[in-house]
């Protein structure tokens, strides 16, 4: 009844149209589920994401969940997650990658879920990590733990979202550290973003990690620039 209530009020609208959500819709919209361009990529080991780490860095398995294009559903969504203060987007991306991750073998390995981190700076003024309520929500669909103590940023920075490859390169060369004890080794990461552009941040991240003795490194994002 209070549910009703709330959604006569104060109605609920789709992250990617901003059009109202139909009873039984949740953060997005059937048409917009429909019109979201898929990768597949868990389907494929070799696939266009794991192809972007090659020869850069060792991962076992790379995949993003969508395409994401300038002005699109998953550029709006990715937007209101980012800045709009609307983690839920991120809960509801999370738990619909996880039915998907399922049945891939890869996953069956991962040991914990890390998150790209945000600067105590960057978390402050936003209020949140981006990446945190989708690492989450994978966590609990997949019943893997979510850990976001090992991977730490030091140096707070500006947007790399206008940066190309050399400019995120040299802006994320030192940029990470862990803080880890003898039990986060010999592990294997699964190291989540939300937009795969150029890899170096996540490349960043990776080195970072597999300082750690024995670990072994996964990768998985919310979208893959296309």
């Amino acid at each position: 009844m209070l549910a009703n209530l709330v959604n006569l009020f104060f109605p609920q609208v789709c992250a990617g149209c901003d059009q109202f959500l139909n009873t039984g819709e949740y953060i997005i919209c059937t048409q917009c589920r429909h019109d979201i361009p898929m990768t597949n990529h868990h389907r494929y080991c070799d696939n266009e994401a794991y192809e972007k780490f090659y020869g850069k860095l060792p991962v076992c398995f790379a995949s993003a969940l969508c395409y994401f294009h300038k002005k699109g559903v998953v550029h709006q969504m990715i937007h209101k997650l980012k800045y709009g203060g609307q983690e839920e987007i991120g809960t509801a991306l999370g738990y619909w990658y996880a039915e998907e991750l399922k049945n891939t073998t890869q996953i069956d390995q991962i040991d914990a879920i890390i998150p790209v981190p945000l600067h105590k700076r960057r978390r402050r003024e936003r209020g949140y990590n981006q990446v945190s309520a989708f690492g989450k929500a994978l966590s609990d669909g997949l019943g893997i733990p979510f850990n976001e103590q090992i991977l730490v940023r030091n140096i707070y920075s500006q947007s790399q979202t206008r940066k190309n490859r050399a400019g995120r390169s040299a802006n994320s060369k030192s940029v990470f550290d862990i803080v880890y004890n003898i039990d986060d080794e010999h592990k294997h990461y699964l190291l989540i973003d939300d937009v795969l552009t150029t890899g170096a941040t996540l490349e960043a991240c990776g080195r970072a990690l597999l300082q750690i003795e024995g670990v072994q490194l996964s990768i998985v994002c919310i979208a893959m620039a296309k």
